[in-house]
């Protein structure tokens, strides 16, 4: 990375305004695994205006995205290593099903680990265009696995979130689909490493992976199904930790426990590929 750490902290990301429409919306709860049972009744309420308008709200990650900044000129980043290492979600506000809001990215911290890369967290305000309410807050740390030895750095990382020591109440499936991280791909984020098999053999896979705000999503909505939680009204947040990732067409097993507490494995490797927490209202 050509940045130092004092200029990463304060590189100014610029804001976004976003329009959105409920065919965005739509395509969104597409893209993360909705309507695979013609028959659902709750996921018709995502992707049938009919039904609707709903908006799942995980979609406050991808509205007001600032994009692929880290590959911008100057900055030098080497983004063809870059995996994504936690998300979260903080709704303070009902998400409107089509609208236009206003995006603010700004870098919080950075910690250095040597050869096994860069921690950068970042945070998102995204606020209604017009009234300026504040409508959610995304948290985000990636790992750029190959920018290490960033020179006045912290090294400590944030500590794991603690996680129940008892079994799960519930055991979920979601099946993600082969061609799930082409139609992701069109909320925004064209990161080549989850389309083009050359790009993903560089970083060191097969084959493309899935996008790490696709599992979040589909993890978060089976998730608040089991608990009883979907809807603005219900939710409040979620936080997620990426252990692995997640190769489209790949079936994932959630074990939920009633606190709120879910861990995603994928079933034919038999690997967790991300835990984490929802809190409700």
């Amino acid at each position: 990375m050509h940045l130092s750490y004092e200029e990463l902290l304060r590189h100014d990301i610029p804001e976004v305004r976003h329009a959105y429409s409920q065919r965005d919306a739509i395509v969104y709860a597409l893209s993360v695994g909705l309507g695979q049972d013609p028959l659902d009744a709750l996921d018709l309420r995502y992707v049938d205006e009919q039904y609707g308008p709903c908006i799942l709200p995980t979609m406050a990650v991808v509205l007001g995205y600032p994009g692929f900044w880290l590959k911008a000129p100057g900055i030098g980043a080497d983004v063809t290593r870059l995996l994504h290492g936690e998300q979260s979600v903080t709704l303070l506000a009902p998400l409107p099903p089509s609208g236009e809001v206003v995006g603010k990215t700004r870098v919080l911290e950075a910690v250095d680990k040597g050869d096994k890369g860069l921690l950068l967290y970042t945070e998102k305000e995204l606020r209604e265009a017009v009234s300026g309410r504040l409508l959610a807050r995304t948290a985000a740390t990636h790992v750029l696995r190959g920018d290490g030895g960033m020179a006045g750095a912290p090294t400590q990382a944030r500590a794991a979130p603690s996680f129940p020591e008892g079994a799960p109440r519930w055991r979920e499936t979601v099946h993600t689909r082969p061609e799930q991280a082409l139609l992701y791909r069109q909320n925004g984020d064209r990161n080549p490493l989850h389309s083009d098999p050359g790009v993903a053999k560089a970083a060191g896979f097969d084959r493309p992976i899935l996008h790490g705000l696709c599992t979040f999503a589909a993890v978060n909505h089976a998730v608040s199904r089991r608990l009883g939680k979907v809807g603005e009204d219900a939710f409040e947040s979620v936080s997620m930790r990426f252990a692995a990732p997640v190769f489209p067409g790949e079936t994932l097993a959630i074990d939920v426990w009633e606190d709120g507490a879910f861990r995603a494995s994928a079933v034919g490797r038999d690997i967790v590929v991300a835990q984490g927490r929802q809190t409700h209202r």
